[in-house]
Parts: structure tokens; sequence; C-alpha cells
């Protein structure tokens, strides 16, 4: 099978100085990609601005913003064959700046107020268009995270049923051992049935490893 995972930020920039972002490491994701890689799918890792290395047997692209990175995703989906799977794990920027300037603004030249526009929704936008085009497309696994702080499930379950997902991969940020930049994570699968099933604290790699199976059980 093909893997396309995201991991990492976005940055969104006001100036070439200044930009909109969040404390994700691309770890989670990371672990993802090594875990298909692993298991000997062939994987594209599309990495926001992290440090980590490039894991061994995947092909990484790099980008910045949430709308390279839509764009870097769409590329890789195209050449998608049947039975393929996108794994979003990037804490891709709700919200940027809506205009950059080119050079550095100095205080004197900024508002108290923020002019923003919304980026497009990355998972929504490719699992919709999926659904439109070839068989090839449409039989893709869409398997996304939920990072929240409150009421974890049934925000899960919202965007699962929204955005036509087949699983997301939920954990509330605020728990020890669970939140940006740590070797763990406790996380809930909320599959498309309805089926819910929470997992103990794990290692991201063991996490990775149950994603991976558990993509593989939801290929059609």
């Amino acid at each position: 099978m093909k893997f396309v995972v995201t991991a990492g930020p976005t940055r969104e920039y006001l100036d070439p100085v200044r930009f909109l972002s969040n404390p994700s490491t691309g770890k989670m994701g990371f672990a993802v990609a090594r875990a298909a890689a692993m298991r000997g799918h062939e994987v594209a890792l599309v990495a926001g601005p992290v440090t980590l290395k490039t894991p061994k047997g995947v092909r990484r692209i790099d980008v910045t913003s949430a709308r390279e990175m839509l764009a870097a995703v769409e590329r890789e989906l195209s050449r998608q064959a049947p039975g393929a799977v996108f794994v979003s794990t990037a804490a891709v920027a709700d919200w940027r700046p809506a205009k950059c300037a080119a050079r550095k603004l100095k205080k004197g030249q900024m508002s108290d107020t923020l002019k923003l526009v919304r980026n497009p929704d990355i998972l929504k936008t490719v699992a919709r268009r999926a659904k439109h085009q070839a068989p090839a497309r449409a039989s893709t696994v869409f398997v996304g995270f939920a990072a929240e702080t409150n009421d974890v499930i049934a925000e899960a379950r919202r965007k699962c049923r929204e955005k036509n997902l087949d699983m997301i991969v939920a954990n509330d940020v605020t728990e020890k051992g669970s939140g940006f930049g740590v070797d763990t994570n406790r996380v809930t699968f909320v599959r498309k049935d309805g089926s819910v099933e929470r997992l103990p604290l794990m290692t991201k790699l063991a996490v990775a490893r149950r994603i991976v199976r558990e993509c593989e059980d939801l290929r059609p």
C-alpha cells in the first residue's frame, strides 16, 4: 500500500520574521511514517517545519504553510494506486494573516488588530474530492487526528462524520504524557462505524504501529 502522511506544524507568516504556528514537533507523524515503512509500505511524508530525521525508507516532502501542505498532499494523492492511505497527523494552522509583508514590519507600522483568513481544511478537502473521482481515489482510506482539551470523543465523532473519514485518532493534549513534544501518547480510535477503542499510554512508535495495522484492516 502507499501511505501519505502529514506531520508537524505549519507556519503562517505575517512578515519575514513573524508567523502564527503551534508547538507540534512532528514526532507522531514521523512515527507513523516509520511504522508504515517498517511494514513494507511505500511512504510519502509531507512535513512542516521540524528538526526530525527522515525515517529510513521514507520519501520526505518539506513544506511551510497550510496551502503548501495541501498542494503537496494533492500531488501525492493524484499518484495513488487503489487501496492507498492518507494519515493526517499534522497540526495545521486554522488561520493565516490576510497579508504577508515583504519586509519586517516595524512596531509603528503594526495595528493593534491582526486580520486573519481561514486556511483550507486539508483532510476535509481531499476526502471530499476523493469521493467524486476515480475508483483509485475513492478507495483511499482517510485517517485524521483530533488533539483536544475537552469533550474528546464527542469532538472526534463530529469530525469523523463531517469530514467523511474512516477513523479519527483522538487524544487529550492536557493529559500527562499525551501532549506536544513527548515520546508517548494515549489515544482513542474513533471509527466511522461508531466503535471506540481507547489505548493505554504507549510510545508514539507503538501507537503508530497500531494505527498502521488499523489502516491495513480498513482497506476496502
